[in-house]
């Protein structure tokens, strides 16, 4: 776990003066697990990263200063650099300094034998496209393989989840976006 993740988490919503309680209730995620996060004691998954985010009302990328890097405010940068994170994905903000976006592009590598997890949705809609590895797809309780050049695009109020079921890293593009009235995370 990427100890970096739990300290912004916690300083977050203390900043916020949100209860772990509050948090919980918000993102259907208990309090142990929330407390264990913030302690780096566990991992945590992009979907549970994700609903936490949602309810601090910030993007998932607060989390992953270190992956952006802006130039002109307009081109992002590759970074370089090898991610230090343990956890089962690796994250990467593809989004620029713009004001009020519509969408966030992002570069997600799962890694091998990511564990299954129950679907969620959220407000808004999600396209995936797969550059290398099988990603597994759940939507509506269906599950979906998606190969190097697939893609799908979803209602995110649709239950979904997606996961790595092979030996080999899966790296894909999401792009979300989110309704007018949360689009200032």
């Amino acid at each position: 776990m990427n100890h970096d993740i739990g300290t912004l988490i916690k300083n977050l919503r203390k900043s916020k003066k949100m209860t772990l309680k509050e948090v919980s209730e918000k993102t259907d995620l208990s309090i142990s697990f929330l407390s264990q996060v913030e302690r780096s004691l566990c991992s945590i998954t992009l979907q549970s990263l994700h609903k936490i985010s949602e309810a601090l009302g910030v993007s998932p990328s607060y989390f992953f200063p270190d992956t952006i890097q802006m130039d002109n405010n307009l081109i992002r940068r590759g970074n370089h650099k090898q991610p230090e994170h343990q956890t089962s994905f690796i994250y990467s903000d593809l989004s620029g300094d713009v004001t009020d976006p519509l969408f966030v592009p992002r570069l997600v590598t799962l890694l091998p034998g990511d564990k299954r997890e129950t679907p969620f949705s959220h407000k808004g809609q999600e396209f995936i496209y797969v550059l290398d590895g099988t990603l597994t797809i759940i939507l509506d309780n269906t599950e979906y393989d998606l190969y190097p050049g697939d893609s799908i695009h979803m209602e995110s109020t649709r239950p979904h989840n997606w996961f790595n079921k092979t030996d080999q890293p899966v790296n894909f593009i999401v792009v979300s976006s989110t309704s007018p009235a949360n689009l200032h995370n």
